[in-house]
């Protein structure tokens, strides 16, 4: 079975075929290896890498199955204490053209959007396994927000208004960036009235 460097070796090297197989073998190989602490090292070496090493791909094809591969194994990346720290890679897969792009990136904002919100839905419990403060957490979530509106904004059309439901949108940037904000919405659907009110305070700085 080949390992992770030798399948992104073929994804960035190899013919549209080949890659494109590589590409999907990443998700068998995570899954269903027992891998050991030094796969994991070399897995969190090329999330680290992604940002450039997808500047460096030029066809648009062999792009998608380099972000649809990384967003395989996104989840191990070993980043709790900055979770944020592929975001402005992400929002430019937002406005990529390509909609398996644009919904991996959503995938993997999402990914973090649970334990990023965790201090909020659960205030009363002493969460051991996160390494965020609290504080950090609220401003990555600002910071996040407001992004996310500011390409809301420049990706809206008139046309949008007569749509009632996410799922109805037509495939693009303000339909992407509408599942994320849901998600988040969602998030914040959990908590009591009473300590929403209290953080909806993140969003008035």
């Amino acid at each position: 079975m080949e390992t992770f460097t030798e399948l992104f070796k073929t994804i960035l090297a190899e013919d549209k075929g080949k890659s494109r197989v590589a590409a999907r073998e990443v998700r068998k190989l995570t899954y269903g290896s027992r891998s050991g602490k030094n796969e994991f090292k070399i897995i969190q070496g090329i999330i680290e890498a992604a940002p450039l090493m997808c500047a460096r791909i030029s066809e648009d094809w062999r792009r998608e199955n380099f972000v649809l591969a990384i967003s395989v194994i996104y989840f191990l990346h070993d980043r709790e204490d900055q979770p944020d720290f592929l975001f402005p890679w992400f929002f430019q897969l937002l406005q990529n053209k390509n909609g398996n792009i644009r919904h991996a990136a959503v995938r993997m904002i999402e990914h973090e959007l649970g334990s990023l919100t965790c201090h909020i839905r659960f205030p009363e419990k002493e969460l051991g396994f996160s390494k965020l403060s609290p504080e950090i957490a609220d401003q990555v979530l600002y910071d996040l927000r407001m992004n996310l509106e500011n390409l809301e904004r420049s990706s809206w059309n008139r046309e949008y208004k007569k749509i009632k439901y996410i799922n109805k949108l037509p495939s693009g940037i303000y339909k992407s960036v509408q599942h994320i904000i849901s998600c988040l919405d969602d998030y914040y659907g959990e908590v009591s009235q009473q300590t929403t009110e209290s953080y909806e305070e993140i969003f008035k700085r």
